[in-house]
């Protein structure tokens, strides 16, 4: 694709962190091979297009509620139809409806939609096979969609990419002021949509265990979604108000990660939410066995994986890496490495890059 094509890059308002920093890093190494990038935000909340404005990137946001509805997008094609652009990139599932309809008023426009999830709605399905191309960011997320009914030659595999954010150095006592948390408790971090696939019935039975054996601790839930008021509710049941701490949206996730002792999951998220952001951070991670995190963790060597049965296990190597400041720090340092090695930012922009031009 040649300088000065015009890409629109179409997401929900995220924070910079899993599928919100594969944005970051698409809508700027794009930029850098001279693409005219613009991006739409369907959906309120999220950091990303903050940052993103400060860099100088246009951003428009078109969505006005917490999940993308249908007057998001009857205004991203009212935007599609005013920019024009030549190539309509949407990450995550929620992007492939809007697509597929900003397509029909400009029908020249190609349309290409990123996956770390295999839709599960039927529209969505539908949707996605009607666009003229999808990014996988595993072998096993191609696989599933083509089993789904997405035509594999319309399928691609680019890994995701990461670059550590190192942040702003905002200090330890200043995040626990904007979150809530005590400075001199341990703090762990799991970042997930409050859905149904995170399972996060399993993270609230795991700090709840690891209440049991460590009083220091405190835990940063970082998403929103449907779950959010039965998840205060089994919290309270629990008596856990004072250990988990859930916010729908992070401005200082950065420099949240600098603190963060422990970054877990408990169920199917792309990316593994934080995981792959703890990678590149040096911080060590534990995750329930998923897609995303055979492909993030090396087990044993940058964290852990676990089954989903006994649920004991996750809180179980949790409270290893907790206990054990050496064996986090190996984790880390691998993790470090790990992360320049198999995920570089310039592979995952490069296969972008090729994505949307057609190439092979």
């Amino acid at each position: 694709m040649g300088q000065g094509r015009r890409v629109l890059i179409v997401t929900r308002g995220l924070d910079p962190v899993g599928t919100g920093r594969q944005v970051e890093l698409a809508v700027e190494g794009l930029a850098a091979r001279g693409l005219d990038v613009s991006v739409a935000v369907m959906s309120c909340g999220g950091d990303v297009p903050r940052r993103l404005a400060a860099r100088g990137r246009s951003v428009t946001i078109v969505g006005r509620r917490a999940v993308v509805d249908g007057a998001a997008t009857v205004r991203l094609a009212r935007l599609v139809s005013q920019l024009r652009p030549d190539v309509l990139l949407g990450f995550g599932r929620s992007a492939a409806v809007p697509l597929l309809v900003s397509q029909r008023f400009h029908v020249r426009c190609r349309t290409v939609l990123w996956l770390g999830l295999v839709p599960r709605r039927p529209w969505t399905v539908a949707a996605a096979s009607r666009l003229d191309g999808i990014i996988a960011t595993s072998s096993d997320v191609a696989a599933a969609c083509g089993r789904a009914g997405i035509r594999p030659d319309r399928i691609v595999v680019v890994p995701p990419g990461i670059i550590a954010d190192p942040g702003s150095g905002l200090p330890r006592t200043a995040i626990a002021d904007r979150l809530g948390l005590d400075s001199a408790k341990l703090w762990t971090l799991a970042v997930a949509p409050l859905e149904s696939e995170s399972r996060l019935q399993r993270l609230l039975w795991a700090i709840d265990q690891l209440g049991v054996v460590r009083k220091d601790l405190q835990h940063v839930l970082v998403g929103a979604g449907p779950l959010l008021e039965s998840l205060w509710r089994r919290s309270r049941a629990q008596e856990l108000a004072e250990r988990l701490f859930i916010v729908p949206t992070c401005d200082v996730f950065p420099d949240l990660l600098t603190h963060v002792r422990l970054v877990w999951q408990s169920g199917d998220v792309a990316l593994g939410g934080a995981l792959l952001d703890a990678l590149a951070r040096g911080l060590p991670a534990v995750a329930v066995e998923s897609d995303a995190a055979r492909q993030v963790i090396a087990d044993g060597v940058t964290g852990r994986i676990v089954p989903a049965v006994p649920e004991s296990e996750l809180p179980r190597r949790a409270f290893n890496v907790l206990e054990d400041e050496e064996l986090a720090r190996r984790y880390g340092g691998a993790g470090v490495a790990r992360a320049a090695e198999e995920f570089p930012a310039e592979r995952f922009v490069e296969g972008v890059a090729a994505a949307i031009s057609g190439r092979p």
